[in-house]
């Protein structure tokens, strides 16, 4: 179902996908881009999985980006550009819209597209030796405004143009500071911490974490957009959910609570 450089293998409630391109750094094909979507749906439905992470293989890289090496043949004309672009957004949206919680774990270099698909996450731990760049300004591309606003979302006005204008390389600390990561640890430290994330959340009730999901998805709409009764509906669904009951009763029984995500 899924390009043989996207490999999904499950480990308890985690589902890892792994972005599998070494040779060219986990530089995102085509193909690649356009088998993210389908293994999100299905992970999506999947009860067992309670939160997703994306990573690049080995310890060079992330995702390089877009690869450019198929530019020259499926991004030759605007019909073929608009194409391409069209598939680098589904997959963008399927990420930033999967109901559970998406993290990706950045070890080495995380520039253009990568930077785009790493900001489509929810959250994003970096190794202290992660580099960050979106270098669109360098290759002459146009850069769509889905992924410019998500930036934007996350880092702020000023701090995009700088990433943008500049096209220079960000430390790990740098990315940390303007907010683009969450949180940097040490090489060797990496997986065990990303890990320990996952435990956490998929310790808490999936409802509840989904409804924040979709409430700052809403929040974070152009002016005029926004539906609070969506927002007011999901409210409603946590407490009138089996999770909540859970909730109250493992409280006053001062023991671990057992969510089902129902």
């Amino acid at each position: 179902m899924h390009a043989e450089r996207v490999i999904a293998r499950k480990d308890g409630a985690i589902g890892w996908i792994t972005l599998d391109h070494q040779e060219r750094f986990n530089a995102m094909s085509l193909d690649m881009w356009q088998a993210l979507p389908p293994l999100i749906a299905q992970w999506s439905q999947d009860a067992d999985i309670r939160v997703i992470v994306l990573e690049g293989a080995g310890d060079k890289a992330f995702v390089s980006g877009a690869d450019i090496s198929e530019f020259e043949t499926l991004r030759a004309t605007p019909e073929d550009v608009a194409r391409y672009e069209d598939d680098v957004d589904a997959a963008m949206a399927a990420v930033a819209g999967c109901d559970k919680p998406v993290i990706a774990m950045i070890n080495g270099i995380c520039m253009g597209g990568g930077v785009g698909l790493a900001v489509s996450c929810d959250m994003r731990i970096a190794s202290d030796h992660a580099r960050f760049a979106v270098p669109a300004a360098r290759l002459g591309l146009g850069y769509r405004h889905s992924g410019v606003r998500s930036l934007v979302n996350l880092v702020g006005a000023a701090a995009a143009k700088e990433i943008f204008f500049t096209a220079r390389q960000l430390s790990s600390d740098e990315a940390a500071q303007i907010g683009l990561v969450n949180r940097v640890v040490p090489r060797d430290e990496l997986r065990d911490v990303t890990r320990d994330y996952c435990t956490m959340i998929a310790e808490n009730a999936p409802l509840t974490i989904m409804a924040v999901k979709q409430t700052i998805a809403e929040i974070q709409q152009a002016p005029g957009e926004f539906n609070a009764a969506r927002c007011d509906s999901l409210v409603f669904d946590c407490f009138a959910s089996e999770d909540y009951r859970e909730g109250r009763r493992a409280f006053m029984e001062k023991r671990k609570p057992e969510f089902k995500g129902k």
